[in-house]
């Protein structure tokens, strides 16, 4: 439970329906730990309900989020603690998402891998609301062939049944194991092996995270049967495929975990950025470098530099050089028309280029066209806001 207490504090989180944050509940458990340890012991616990949050999607959508309450975030962790080591031995191979050791990397190379070796049809499945219609009955079915433990059972079954709360409303659940706790991601791949093992018996190559699945052949009427072998096996899991977003499809301009396969020269087959990915990350640089809100230039930098590491480490993996050199001259333009934005009037503008060193006609040029923040964040100022100014503040480069 304290190695569990470390983790939970470590990942931070919000509160759930019962308002305590971490320090708060904390101070709470000094009181009701021996009550809550007896409850646990004897089977009598009754987990709180989850907080509902809804993250918007880039599409419009929203991922529907099950926030549990900090004590029950402990509980879990614990729980996830003693089940991992038991369990994740038995899954597959192919299996990468939420496992220890194992990455989203791990499934891209192995995709890049089976596209070489001249796989280049993909069967590329999605499941619509996959989290949130999970079957109960059958998920506790296949957690009781790896324990067979009543109070572990029990506890499980205790949080599937849970409830959410949103709006001050409680819903009962009958279906679903929403995100949000540490026990949820253990649980898909526990539902989700059994399709692993029949794709496995069967000889195919094929990459899985979560709730995405890939799988690599080398013909048309080759994908088109593992379809309809997924079908069956997600179909007896009482699972629903997208059908407007699953397809059997060439490798090259699939999207896999926001990474795309591309075939260079001498058919070498490259990782690059997906469009959609590529898209959402210019939105978000968009968002963080829009008018300043009294934000100093150094705070805008401070939250783009950790937007930007974070992005550029999930992608290491992309083979486009050219790409990231673009996205940096795209960026530090970005940066140039929020320093222009920042100074606004035309005097200002003046002054403060002629401050950073800019030659008179530069910093007139500028001053003149005052409100042209796009057009003089390349024509006037680039060799005035170079790319040793941006590097002093801390930008990171993504080439």
């Amino acid at each position: 439970m304290q190695r569990a207490w470390k983790r939970v504090k470590a990942n931070k989180g919000s509160a759930g329906v019962d308002g305590l944050d971490i320090a708060q509940t904390a101070e709470h458990l000094r009181w009701v730990w021996l009550e809550l340890r007896q409850q646990l012991l004897s089977g009598s616990y009754q987990p709180q309900p989850v907080r509902r949050v809804g993250i918007p999607k880039p599409d419009g959508s929203e991922r529907e989020l099950g926030i549990p309450t900090v004590t029950d975030r402990l509980i879990q962790q614990a729980l996830l603690q003693v089940l991992q080591p038991l369990i994740d031995p038995t899954f597959s191979e192919h299996s990468h998402g939420f496992r220890p050791g194992r990455r989203a990397h791990d499934a891209v190379l192995a995709a890049q891998r089976y596209a070489q070796q001249g796989r280049h049809i993909v069967v590329d499945v999605d499941l619509s609301k996959f989290f949130d219609r999970v079957n109960h009955d059958i998920l506790i079915d296949r957690l009781k062939k790896r324990t067979t433990d009543p109070g572990v059972i029990r506890l499980v079954r205790a949080y599937l049944n849970a409830g959410i709360m949103d709006g001050g409303v409680v819903m009962d659940r009958h279906e679903g194991t929403p995100q949000g706790g540490p026990l949820s991601p253990l649980l898909a791949n526990v539902l989700l092996d059994e399709v692993d093992k029949e794709l496995e018996r069967r000889g195919h190559c094929f990459a899985r995270y979560a709730d995405d699945c890939n799988v690599y052949v080398r013909s048309q009427k080759a994908g088109e049967r593992v379809m309809q072998i997924l079908r069956r096996c997600y179909g007896k899991l009482r699972l629903v495929i997208n059908e407007a977003k699953s397809a059997v499809a060439s490798v090259f301009g699939r999207k896999f975990l926001g990474y795309a396969l591309w075939q260079g020269r001498g058919g070498h087959v490259r990782c690059t950025v997906a469009t959609k990915a590529l898209q959402a990350f210019k939105l978000r640089v968009r968002q963080l470098t829009r008018g300043s809100g009294g934000r100093s230039m150094e705070q805008v930098v401070e939250k783009l530099r950790s937007y930007l590491l974070g992005w550029k480490g999930y992608f290491r993996l992309a083979q486009t050089p050219r790409i990231w050199r673009s996205l940096d001259e795209w960026i530090r333009r970005r940066l140039r028309m929020l320093h222009l934005r920042h100074w606004r009037r035309g005097t200002t503008i003046y002054r403060e280029l002629l401050k950073l060193g800019a030659k008179p006609e530069v910093a007139q040029s500028a001053a003149a066209l005052s409100r042209r923040w796009w057009h003089n964040s390349l024509s006037a100022i680039h060799h005035v806001l170079t790319i040793a100014y941006f590097d002093r503040l801390g930008v990171p480069k993504l080439s």
